[in-house]
């Protein structure tokens, strides 16, 4: 058979072009069919959730704005395209089994998120739920901090969290130097956990809650009354308001009837208030009559152009029930928008919405509920990351949650109720603290944190003043001021019971008090409460002690300020200074008539002899061959050395010296008889008029090394000091009650019964010795320094003030004038003289030593001045000059054998000619000797 090849090409081309045809059009299919496929996973309508009170402050502006800001969504095709979102919305009826059931309604819808709830309480109920069926939950006013807690990781706040509110109103109590509050506060999670956040962040403002003043949530007008009529009670006047919107204006309006809105009073808000305000129609004339000038914090949220947008927005919505909208409805629309962008980048992704029956919810046979109804949400953790990482700028400004889950750059204006409405007077921001500047501007620059820029406007307070409240009064309960004072068995001049006294107590501290609370802007109604049963001193550290345990409200006395006590109590300023000093008996030194000997010892007194006669003879050495004062017979000669050798103890010596070397001895010599004279003259005085002390105890190395019993006042504070710090035995210790109990034991004496030395405060010691005669002197130094303080329980603002009006009394000479009325200063030494030991040799050896020296420098220049003399002089030669026959060669042969023989008593006689003498000798014997070259070399 012939095959017929051309057909069968054509044949197979064909095939082949309608296989190529056939996979050209599937891969078009397959792309459509994949295209339509990615597309198929953005769903044309995405439920979401919403869940709020609609009959409430907030729902009613809340509400409002969700739904305008999601038309604004579906209107807007950049965002999520032809998906739209659908919302679902429940009304919570701000009960929490309510809202729970309404949340599970939700999630049997299939929502991918849910917006709210607007309470804390509700929302701590929902995210379990939501944390079960992986649904995030965007709350735009649950502000409780334990909110953002790990175990509720799908609950995100959309708004501001409380804590840095607290952190906030802390600043501004810091600001304006308040130290107790009283927190007004609903008794709900809401509630309770915010007020713990104010307490922890006044207390690194060394600030603190006096007092919580809890209302039941719905409290009634007459539960209201009751519990603000207690606090107008109590002390302090500042008040912290953290309550619902709806009912936090009962609490103003009751004040009001009870007169707490005058002056004096301070009235501090949560941003509840404003968001009253804020949804009132302006003016506020019938709203802000009981506000006037209150504080209060309100979310700050810039004035920028999309703020501005919504503003017009608002105005054109015709289903609002509020003619305006507060700060919870901008951070709502901001949610919304929020939401739409996070899925709008969740479905570029990829992802879909899926969701799958809960395995835990499965086995509900026989339930009515229905919870196998509820589905988890599949992608719920990927949408969740999404949202927290989504960033836009809204409404409220910049949208970015940080790594704790709470928005960024959190802000607030602080406001001041004025008139009909409200002014801002700073603002408050978490980089800068207070400032007048608003936020954004000062993210824009550098940090400042200097005290200048934490600053504020003016404020008008409560009774239309703008004088700073102090803060606290007195307790209007009829209750005066408990004062704890000492019943003092000794020293009744510092503080004593007094029977005729209207106060019952007197005294230097009384007085002291009494000065300084006169000089208080304000009364002080006190009581005085003796402490103690006058027979013994009290103790101190007891009677801080009960001031601490609130048994007295202040203690006034004699209180020594020390460590252990400053930390219980807190301590004015000190209106005596006071610290330990020693106290020893001393007697009268004795006189004799020996007593001019006691200034040297013995050594001291024979060496100074010895070199008295010592220079004598130097000096009349150097003179002799010069001066004629110190020529004559030998025992005139002896006199003059003795004389003139203790004539120059007196500077009176009458003998002129003219040689040098004699000169410069007798210059050093007289220096050192200047400063033995110095040295003999203190210390005969010393001797003569000293007091001697009978304790070997000289200051307080002394005492503590020495095993000597020590007395101490009863009560007092140095039985401890000495025992915990100076580590002396216990056992050594002796209390002593009174006056009479110091004289007798230190006149008995440790060798007795008695004591060495007594340790107490200088203020007690002087008036001791006034006393006494001067039979007792204090020895060293203070080893404490401290003071006398009146005692007040930690914070108590009085003692601040009671500080200021100490100082000023000290300033005005107050203080110095109630201390000469009541307190007498010794007028004997404070400082006891030691006894003076004789003075030895040791303290004087170097100058003997510079003396020594000179002498036998000069001496050793003299000898050899004179033996270089004596060596060119000879007497035989002398002799020989009166026989002018003998021959040369003789006369030579003589001098050598004059020299040869050549004897002390030569150089003796050489050494007692004049120095005239001598000169004219050896001048005579040059010219003999010259004389007799010149006969030997002429010729015959």
């Amino acid at each position: 058979m012939e095959l017929d090849w051309p057909k069968m090409r054509k044949s197979v081309f064909l095939l082949l072009f309608g296989i190529w045809v056939m996979f050209a059009v599937a891969v078009a299919d397959e792309g459509i069919t994949g295209n339509s496929s990615s597309l198929s996973t953005r769903p044309k309508v995405v439920n979401i959730g919403a869940l709020l009170t609609v009959n409430s402050v907030i729902g009613r502006s809340v509400k409002p704005a969700i739904l305008a800001a999601v038309d604004d969504v579906n209107a807007d095709t950049s965002i999520l395209g032809d998906t739209h979102l659908n919302l679902i919305l429940h009304d919570t009826n701000c009960s929490g089994f309510i809202g729970t059931m309404g949340a599970l309604e939700l999630m049997e819808k299939d929502v991918v998120a849910a917006i709210g709830p607007q309470s804390s309480t509700i929302a701590h109920v929902i995210s379990h739920v939501v944390n079960e069926l992986h649904v995030p939950l965007l709350s735009f006013g649950a502000t409780d901090p334990t909110l953002a807690a790990l175990q509720y990781p799908y609950f995100l706040r959309t708004t501001q969290n409380d804590y840095y509110q607290m952190a906030a109103i802390a600043n501004v109590i810091e600001y304006f130097e308040w130290k107790e509050v009283i927190a007004i506060f609903v008794d709900d999670d809401y509630g309770r956990n915010g007020v713990s956040s104010l307490g922890d962040s006044l207390a690194q403002k060394r600030a603190k809650i006096a007092y919580k003043a809890a209302l039941t949530p719905g409290s009634s007008v007459d539960d209201i009354t009751e519990v603000i009529t207690a606090v107008n009670l109590m002390e302090s006047r500042v008040y912290v308001v953290h309550v619902n919107p709806d009912t936090g204006l009962e609490i103003f309006a009751v004040a009001k009837k009870l007169g707490m809105m005058t002056s004096g009073y301070v009235w501090i808000t949560t941003e509840w208030l404003p968001a009253v305000l804020d949804s009132s129609a302006p003016p506020y004339s019938t709203v802000a009559a009981p506000l006037q000038g209150v504080l209060s914090l309100r979310q700050h949220t810039p004035d920028s152009d999309l703020k501005k947008s919504f503003t017009t927005k608002w105005k054109n919505i015709k289903s609002k029930e509020t003619s305006s909208f507060n700060s919870y409805a901008l951070y709502a629309y901001d949610s919304v928008w929020l939401l739409a962008r996070a899925l709008d980048t969740f479905f570029k992704s990829g992802e879909g919405i899926t969701f799958s029956a809960d395995p835990n919810l499965q086995n509900t046979s026989g339930s009515e509920l229905r919870l196998s109804a509820l589905k988890t949400f599949n992608e719920g953790p990927r949408l969740l990351e999404t949202i927290l990482s989504t960033n836009f700028t809204g409404v409220t400004g910049e949208f970015r949650f940080d790594q704790d889950k709470n928005l960024v750059h959190p802000a607030y204006d602080v406001l001041n109720i004025v008139g009909t409405g409200f002014r801002t007077i700073g603002y408050w921001s978490n980089r800068s603290g207070l400032s007048i500047n608003p936020p954004e501007k000062l993210y824009a620059k550098p940090l400042n944190s200097s005290a200048n820029a934490k600053r504020l406007y003016g404020v008008i307070w409560p009774g239309e003043t703008n004088v700073k409240p102090r803060g606290w009064v007195f307790p209007n309960n009829g209750k005066p001021l408990r004062i704890a004072v000492p019943y003092r068995h000794s020293y009744k001049e510092v503080v004593t019971k007094d029977v005729r006294s209207p106060q019952g107590v007197r005294g230097y501290s009384i007085d002291v008090f009494e000065a300084a609370v006169n000089l208080l802007p304000y009364p002080v109604p006190r009581k005085y409460i003796l402490y103690g049963d006058g027979v013994r001193n009290p103790s101190y550290s007891n009677l801080v002690a009960a001031v601490a345990d609130n048994a007295y409200d202040a203690a006034v006395g004699d209180i020594t300020i020390i460590t252990n006590r400053t930390r219980i109590v807190d301590f004015t300023q000190p209106y005596m200074e006071s610290g330990l000093v020693i106290v020893v008996p001393v007697k009268k030194s004795k006189t004799s008539p020996w007593a001019f000997l006691k200034p040297f010892t013995i050594e001291m007194w024979l060496v100074t002899g010895g070199f008295f006669l010592l220079v004598g003879f130097v000096v009349w050495i150097l003179e002799h061959r010069l001066n004629h004062e110190f020529r004559g017979p030998p025992s005139q000669q002896v006199i003059t050395i003795f004389w003139f050798s203790f004539s120059t103890m007196f500077f009176s010596h009458r003998e002129n010296t003219v040689s040098t070397l004699g000169r410069f001895v007798l210059l050093l010599w007289l220096f050192v008889v200047l400063i033995i004279n110095s040295s003999y003259t203190a210390s005969l005085t010393s001797i003569l008029t000293v007091q001697q002390l009978t304790s070997r105890i000289e200051g307080i190395d002394g005492m503590i090394s020495s095993n000597e019993p020590i007395g101490i006042q009863d009560g007092s504070f140095a039985h401890n000091y000495l025992v915990q710090e100076l580590n002396i035995a216990e056992s050594r210790i002796r209390p002593l009650k009174d006056r009479t109990d110091y004289i007798n034991a230190l006149r008995l004496g440790p060798n007795r019964g008695g004591v060495a030395a007594i340790v107490d405060e200088l203020p007690y010691v002087e008036i001791f010795m006034s006393s006494t005669k001067c039979e007792f002197r204090i020895v060293g130094q203070e080893f404490t320094k401290s003071g006398w303080g009146f005692a007040f329980q930690r914070d108590s603002p009085l003692a601040l003030d009671l500080s200021t009006a100490i100082l000023q009394l000290s300033e005005n000479a107050e203080l110095q004038r109630i201390h000469d009325k009541w307190l007498t200063t010794s007028s004997c030494s404070t400082q006891a003289e030691i006894e003076v030991n004789s003075l030895s040799l040791s303290s004087f050896w170097g100058l003997f030593l510079i003396c020594g020296i000179a002498c036998c420098i000069s001496l050793s220049i003299y000898v050899c001045r004179v033996v270089c003399q004596y060596r060119r002089f000879n007497p035989a030669l002398e002799q020989s000059h009166d026989i002018p026959e003998l021959e040369p060669d003789s006369a030579r042969r003589s001098s050598r054998r004059t020299l040869r023989s050549t004897s002390f008593k030569d150089l003796i006689e050489f050494y007692d000619k004049k120095e005239a003498e001598i000169k004219e000798m050896l001048r005579r014997h040059k010219r003999q000797v010259n004389g007799h070259n010149e006969h030997n070399g002429s010729p015959d």
